[in-house]
Order: structure tokens, then C-alpha cells, then sequence
């Protein structure tokens, strides 16, 4: 079978020819036609067999040879992935099968800023590839719609559960208008994925199901068993010997990542790393520094183990052995990917003997144990690569008590000092009344002062009949007044003083009832009167 006979739209078929493919993969030959009929669809089927496409192309030939049911009304299609890389991966694969036509396409996922994600939806995109989270963070604004959605695609499914997206799916989901296309698409069908299925798809074709995966045929496995402070160096002399083109090494924590790239730079190989604690841009760099060719080795947690498609890699490596068997399914499949050959090596330590029988369990098969010819398998190493965890806590409680004893020295020895100096009074408190000096202010000790004293105004008094105003003042008692200077305050000799002194006008304070406004200064009315008017 061929691409031709599939009753695709010819740009389309030019898309496929640029790329080098000239007839569909298993999956792609059985999901194409149901999915071009407008079925619901859920297929199963190994990683690296090409369900990107199986989705894709049929999506894009319905969406092209139809007019939008709702203009402007958001995407037509709606993809949702597990993880930031490969929504990117998808978005760039719908860049390169839509190139001969006008459906244009956006990723939507974190790490990243939204105002560019924001303009997709305003520009109203026909197709957008979105991570749960990311999405449900738009579609708390008004300008994110999806109620123009007509095919909606889970891709990595059983993924998605494991990452504990399922709430999140069926939040989106409820947002979806209820007449469209559903295409599920996973590597492996646990049973809440098959009720998810029965759930929300109608009638659904089911194409390839397998319900025990295994990796790609192309795919050869085996198995070093090694100590565990050895695997380092069992990787660094495999590396050496040229025996690796390009790999992806495998570990079970973020941490060990981070060591083992080091410990490879350290050693001359280059290498680089990708995992959850790195940014989006970080990550993003690494992958495709890997992909050009630039860095030899991409040392991975199980984000990568995911969709990410790296043309021609000839190994990868397990240097930890995961502890469920379809993460080592998803792992191996990164190579030998449509239809090409790879290795995968698992590095296995006495305590990991129980996840490997697993994993052969899963995959019917027991693997093939090596022994690399050379190697001193009984060296100690010259430094470890993790400290265990009786020493890590040792160290921990000693870092801790020696920063208890520098603090109660430091506490001793500011008690020494301040017992051979005479006592300091205490700060005087600022006054939020100070005057301005400058760029700071004046501090008055509060039993220094009258009642607000320092603005400028003189001795105070209450206003006569006004006892709200009449408040004793906290150290000495003396009544003061807060209007001083006020007409019809009982204050005339000192107002008489002030207006038979001869003043320019410039500098004539305004007062009620005497000169005219046009000559007072902004900075000259009372405060009550700003309050007053």
C-alpha cells in the first residue's frame, strides 16, 4: 500500500513525498480511512510507528475540503499532549504536512510566555497542540474559545494518566462542543483509559489494539549487569570505544541527571541534559542541540520518554532500570523508529533484579545479558556518584550543629561586647509629623514635643468650644491648640501683628477674609481649610 491509495488531498501527498515517506506504517495504513470517514477512533500501537501522522493527515484532509461550522470561533482542532516537548514535536509536524496549505497551527504549553499563545487564539489558529495545564490557564479568559472544535485528539493517553491530567482532560472536555470528532491515541490501554474510551468516544473504530505493548521490532535489547557505583564508568569506557554514535541515557531522578552529564563532561564526552527542574528554553535548547549533532550524549529523566523523535539514534541507554515496565517500553522506543534499527542497553545492580524480571514478564522475552570485555568489573571507583543515604543524613546534622555553635558564638560575643559599654537609650522613635530635613526627616522623642509639634505652626490650642480638639498632651499635659492663627479663634492680637506688618504679595500667607486668592502660594492654605473645602 502506498500513500496515493489512501484518498488524500494532493498537497498533502506532496507534504509526505517532501519528507522521504513513501508507504504508510501499519497504523497509519489502518487508521487513515476510519478517521477520513469522520469515525471516532482509538488505537493502540507501539511507540516510534507513526501516530502522529495516523492523526494528523486525516485531520488536516477533513479540515481542508470543509468550510469552519462556527467562523472565528476558535480552532478547529484540538490536540492535547502530556508533556511541552512533544506538543512542540506535533506542532512542528503539522508545520511540515500542512506547508502546502492554508491550515495554520500553534502549540500552547508552559515554560514559556502566553501573549504569543494568546495572539493563536485571537488570530484563531485552525489547529492547536495544547498540554492540559497550559490550556486551562487561557481558557480562564474571555478570548480563548473552543466551542469551534471539531476533531479533538488525545495523543499518549495512557501518559496523560500517568501524569495525572485525567481531571484535567474531563475539565476541558466539558468545554467542547458535543458534535465533533474524537481519535484516541496511545502505546497502551490500561483500564481507565478503556473507561475514559467508553466515556466520551461513540462507536469508536479500534485499530491495532495491543493489549501487552512491546517495543519496535527494529529495537535490540540486552542487558549489562554491573555494580551500582560502576555504572558510570562502564558508560564512559562504552563511550570510548566508539561503540556509540548517539545515545539517550536514561536515569531515574532529576539529580542523577544532573551528576551523570557532569561526570561525563568531566570525562571528555559531550553531553547535555534535559528534565523537569531545567526552564522551557533550557530544555528546548538541549533537545535540539542533541538533534543537530552538536552534543553526543543527552542524559534524560522520563520526560523524554515520551514522543520525542530523534532521526538515526543508534542507542539508548538505561543507566537506572525503571521500576514499570511501559516506561521501559516508551524508553527503548526513542530509537529504531519508523522502521529503522537501534540498541538498548539496560545497566541492571544487584537491587534492581526484581524490575528487570518485571519488565522481560511485559515483554515475553528474557533479555540478553553482556559483559564488556576489558572492563575491571571489580575496581572500586575514584569517587562516588551518589552519597548513600545514612552518610547524606550524617552530614546534614553535622552541617546543622556547627551552624548552631557558630550562632550561639556570635550570640556570646555581642553579650560581651554590650557589657563593657555603657547602655544606649533606645532609638527615638520617628515622628510621622516631622519636619523635612533634606532627603530625610527630623526624629522628636515623643516626650519631647507637644501634640503635633514640628509643623511649623507654634505653640497649639483647641478651638473654644470645640472640645473634640481639646486633647492634653501625653508628657506634660499642657492643652494645645491645632488651629493656630484662625480668625474667629479668640486669636486677634496675633492675626492684627501679622496683617500690620507690611508683606509683598508674593509672600502673603492667604487667610479668610483678607487679600485676594491670586496671591497666595500653593504651599501657604492651612491644612483645614484643604479639608474643609
Amino acid at each position: 500500500m502506498s500513500f496515493d491509495s489512501l484518498n488524500l488531498p494532493e498537497a498533502l501527498l506532496r507534504a509526505v513525498r517532501d519528507q522521504g515517506f513513501a508507504t504508510p506504517t501499519p497504523i497509519q495504513a489502518q487508521a487513515i480511512p476510519p478517521a477520513l470517514a469522520g469515525r471516532d477512533l482509538v488505537a493502540c500501537a507501539m511507540t516510534g510507528s507513526g501516530k502522529t501522522a495516523a492523526f494528523l493527515l486525516p485531520a488536516l484532509a477533513r479540515l481542508g475540503a470543509t468550510p469552519p461550522r462556527k467562523p472565528n470561533s476558535g480552532p478547529r482542532m484540538l490536540v492535547l499532549s502530556p508533556t511541552r516537548e512533544l506538543a512542540a514535536q506535533t506542532a512542528e509536524q503539522h508545520r511540515l504536512l500542512a506547508r502546502h496549505t492554508k491550515l495554520r497551527g500553534a502549540a500552547v504549553f508552559g515554560g514559556v510566555g502566553m501573549t504569543p499563545q494568546e495572539r493563536a487564539f485571537r488570530t484563531h489558529v485552525e489547529v492547536l497542540v495544547a498540554t492540559p495545564g497550559r490550556l486551562l490557564d487561557h481558557l480562564q479568559n474571555a478570548y480563548a474559545r473552543l466551542d469551534g472544535v471539531e476533531i479533538l485528539v488525545l495523543d499518549e493517553a495512557d501518559r496523560m494518566l500517568d501524569m495525572g491530567f485525567l481531571p484535567d482532560i474531563k475539565r476541558i472536555l466539558a468545554k467542547l462542543p458535543g458534535e465533533r470528532q474524537n481519535l484516541m491515541f496511545s502505546a497502551t490501554m490500561p483500564p481507565p483509559i478503556a473507561a475514559l474510551t467508553r466515556q466520551f468516544l461513540r462507536n469508536p473504530v479500534e485499530v491495532a489494539i495491543d493489549r501487552v505493548a512491546k517495543p519496535a521490532t527494529g529495537v535490540t535489547q540486552s542487558v549489562y549487569p554491573v555494580r551500582e557505583d560502576l555504572k558510570t564508568a562502564l558508560l564512559v569506557e562504552l563511550l570510548r570505544r566508539d561503540t556509540i554514535h548517539n545515545a539517550i541515557v536514561f536515569t531515574r531522578t532529576k539529580h542523577r541527571a544532573n551528576r551523570l552529564a557532569d561526570r561525563l563532561v568531566k570525562a571528555g564526552v559531550s553531553a547535555d541534559r534535559i528534565h523537569g527542574n531545567r526552564s522551557q528554553a533550557q530544555r528546548t535548547d538541549s533537545l535540539a542541540r542533541f538533534k543537530a549533532g552538536k552534543v553526543r550524549v543527552l542524559v534524560a529523566t522520563d520526560i523524554a520518554a515520551r514522543g520525542i523523535d530523534v532521526e538515526a539514534l543508534s542507542h539508548v541507554v538505561n543507566f537506572d532500570v525503571p521500576n514499570v515496565p511501559e516506561d521501559y517500553i516508551h524508553r527503548v522506543g526513542r530509537t529504531a523508529r519508523a522502521e529503522a534499527t537501534g540498541d538498548a542497553w539496560t545497566f541492571v545492580s544487584d537491587g534492581e533484579r526484581g524490575d528487570l524480571a518485571a519488565i522481560e514478564r511485559a515483554i515475553g522475552k528474557r533479555l540478553p545479558q553482556l559483559k564488556l570485555d576489558g572492563f575491571d568489573y571489580a575496581q572500586q571507583p575514584a569517587e562516588r556518584f551518589e552519597i548513600p543515604v545514612a552518610e547524606r543524613i550524617a552530614e546534614i546534622r553535622a552541617r546543622k550543629a556547627e551552624e548552631r555553635k557558630r550562632a550561639k558564638a556570635n550570640a556570646e560575643r555581642r553579650a560581651g561586647r554590650a557589657a563593657g559599654r555603657p547602655a544606649t537609650p533606645p532609638p527615638a522613635r520617628r515622628d510621622r509629623h516631622a519636619h523635612d530635613s533634606g532627603s530625610h526627616r527630623v526624629a522628636v522623642p515623643v516626650g519631647a514635643r507637644p501634640y503635633r509639634a514640628g509643623e511649623g505652626r507654634g505653640t497649639e490650642r483647641p478651638a473654644p468650644g470645640n472640645e473634640r480638639n481639646r486633647r492634653p498632651e501625653r508628657a506634660t499635659g499642657v492643652t494645645v491648640d491645632p488651629w493656630p492663627g484662625r480668625r474667629g479663634h479668640g486669636h486677634a492680637p496675633a492675626h492684627a501683628a501679622r496683617a500690620s506688618a507690611p508683606q509683598p504679595a508674593a509672600a502673603r500667607p492667604f487667610h479668610s477674609g483678607a487679600g485676594d486668592r491670586r496671591d497666595e502660594r500653593p504651599g501657604d492654605r492651612p491644612r483645614a481649610r484643604r479639608r474643609l473645602r
